[in-house]
């Protein structure tokens, strides 16, 4: 979704408080949130409750909407903060760790890149994708099928810039070397 789309959704909801705008932007953030979400949390229910109470404070806060400089960004921090607030009342409190975060690539074809890419190139990616170090992997996600900027990302987890671009660094390296190697086998 494009920055200007977004905009209008956001504006739609809070001028308008158009349904239909709240419907779209729930459709397309709903499933993207929900994975966030259960990166931090490892329970499909909690997940599911965060997320949904994200999508409730944004209906009740509607009228404030078009103050939020980034709502992108502002979906992803609410929903880190809300899921962070249900491990706590779950008095799970361990530390935060990136290494413990679980995050899986959704390897869905919707840009004509990818719709370049044959299903077993797309196939051997994901599974380099799956194979990159938990805190790498989760970076990774964020920016190339979340579509977040590097520093968004950095904010998000509470890195410097620096850092994302070094994980995306090896990210690109590692990926690029898996599909590298598995090409070599393949012409073989």
């Amino acid at each position: 979704m494009t920055i200007a789309a977004l905009q209008e959704l956001v504006n739609r909801i809070a001028l308008n408080e158009d349904g239909n705008a709240y419907k779209k932007l729930f459709l397309y953030y709903h499933p993207r949130l929900l994975s966030f979400s259960y990166a931090i949390t490892h329970s499909k229910q909690s997940s599911e409750e965060a997320v949904s109470d994200v999508f409730v404070n944004i209906w009740s806060l509607r009228t404030t909407l078009p103050r939020i400089s980034n709502f992108h960004l502002y979906l992803y921090i609410s929903t880190k903060n809300v899921s962070l607030n249900y491990l706590a009342r779950q008095k799970r409190t361990q530390v935060f760790s990136l290494d413990d975060v679980k995050t899986e690539f959704t390897c869905l074809s919707y840009n004509p890149e990818q719709i370049l890419i044959t299903a077993e190139m797309f196939r051997r990616i994901c599974a380099a994708v799956q194979s990159l170090p938990p805190k790498c992997r989760l970076i990774f996600k964020l920016v190339k099928e979340d579509g977040l900027r590097y520093k968004e990302v950095a904010e998000l987890l509470n890195l410097s810039v620096k850092t994302v671009e070094n994980q995306m660094a090896i990210a690109l390296r590692k990926l690029g070397e898996s599909v590298s190697l598995q090409q070599q086998i393949f012409l073989s």
